[in-house]
């Protein structure tokens, strides 16, 4: 008997869901949990697996498609259903002896199966419409990689411009500059992924929503850069993890929070939420877009557990492998612009939340201490906050907060 496969149970709140990539093809023999294809969310790309080893008999919904919960979008025949059909239509006869394949047969089939890349590459090579035989894979044991992908588009496009250049050049006939504007400024144009809708609608609504005001400070990282280094071959030894700047900042916000709770709280209607936990987004730059996986209690975390949850978010998030409620909730967010070279921005608040702490360039600058001119390497900080729940006052003194902890990391560790 076939079986039906189903689109999955969606997070809460997730209505429907696209048919990002199938990873088979109809015939194609599949095995037990072996994903058959990608499903997109507003946040994450789920895989949907085999329910066990068969032949991928029909697809019932195109890629592209919109699905809901429970959907019927493809029919597997069972292994021991289709080996009975197979026997059942076969008359009796000697069996044939096997033909051995040369290396060149296997390389032609080998051509043909599924690339091993991580589904955002997947998903790239389906935007761009790279085939698996176009790609140099760089990677270890044969996986396509990101780069690899991007050379055979860049290599597209530039003998895209030379089959341009050629085709414009002098043939004795007058080319208005509209002909050669449209011929040398080529255009492409594709739908916005799940995710970059789903953001665009939520940074649209937090402008309409909020009353949204910024405020900025500048840290000195003198003394965390120097304790940083000090312990940073100890620390890793000890947790297998490098020490990085993202667990002081997390560490701060939390202790910050606790002093001032407007900043830890949403309003509801006319009600004010003050939350008694600290949950910290921390914001992960991903192919698809920006995702904020949430590090829970972060009050109850120590340096090392919070250094590992975010190498792993931003490992699983780069790979689309986050479930979605690792991205639910969260009371506070936290974004590093610095890492992409960032000197000075304004976070806009990830609703319902009421605050955001913006990081940007670690930057050495000509600072005055003790009425001498000193080099110190300076951050510049940012909290936009909704000025309906909290105070100019009360924003000021939470960054203030943070800049004194992480200028002096002895008291952050004391709790004091």
């Amino acid at each position: 008997m076939s079986l039906e496969i189903r689109v999955p149970q969606l997070p809460e709140s997730v209505s429907d869901a696209t048919i990002a990539a199938w990873l088979k093809k109809a015939g194609d023999p599949v095995r037990a949990e072996e994903p058959l294809l990608e499903l997109e969310t507003d946040k994450v790309v789920l895989e949907v697996p085999a329910p066990e080893d068969g032949i991928l008999s029909e697809i019932r919904v195109e890629q592209g498609a919109t699905v809901q919960e429970n959907d019927v979008i493809a029919v597997l025949t069972p292994a021991t259903q289709s080996t009975q059909e197979t026997q059942d239509s076969t008359v009796q006869q000697e069996p044939e002896p096997a033909i051995e394949s040369d290396s060149s047969e296997q390389a032609e089939v080998d051509k043909h199966a599924q690339p091993v890349a991580s589904p955002a590459v997947r998903k790239a090579m389906h935007e761009n419409d790279v085939k698996p035989e176009e790609v140099h894979a760089s990677g270890e044991k044969g996986r396509i990689l990101k780069q690899d992908v991007e050379e055979v588009v860049a290599r597209r496009e530039h003998q895209q411009e030379a089959s341009q250049s050629e085709s414009i050049k002098y043939t004795g006939q007058t080319k208005s500059v509209a002909d050669l504007i449209s011929t040398e400024r080529p255009e492409r144009r594709v739908p916005m992924s799940r995710l970059r809708q789903r953001v665009a609608e939520r940074l649209v609504d937090a402008q309409h929503t909020a009353a949204i005001l910024t405020t900025f400070n500048e840290v000195d990282l003198s003394d965390l850069v120097r304790l940083r280094k000090t312990y940073q071959e100890r620390f890793q030894h000890a947790h297998g993890i490098k020490l990085g700047f993202m667990s002081f900042f997390v560490k701060a916000a939390t202790e910050a929070l606790k002093r001032f709770p407007e900043v830890n709280a949403r309003i509801d209607g006319t009600d004010i939420i003050y939350h008694g936990y600290y949950d910290i987004g921390v914001a992960v730059s991903t192919d698809r877009g920006l995702v904020v996986p949430i590090i829970r209690d972060t009050d109850q975390l120590g340096h090392a557990d919070i250094e590992k949850a975010i190498a792993d978010y931003a490992s699983r998030a780069r790979e689309g492998k986050l479930e979605m409620d690792e991205l639910m909730g969260g009371t506070f967010s936290i974004s590093n612009g610095g890492v992409f070279g960032s000197m000075l921005s304004t976070p806009i608040l990830n609703p319902p939340q009421s605050a955001i702490l913006g990081m940007h360039k670690i930057e050495k600058r000509a600072v005055v201490r003790n009425d001498e001119i000193v080099i110190r390497p300076m951050m510049y900080l940012a909290l936009s906050y909704d000025h309906r729940i909290i105070d100019g006052k009360t924003a000021v003194s939470f960054l203030v907060k943070i800049k004194d902890l992480l200028e002096d990391p002895a008291s952050l560790l004391l709790e004091l």
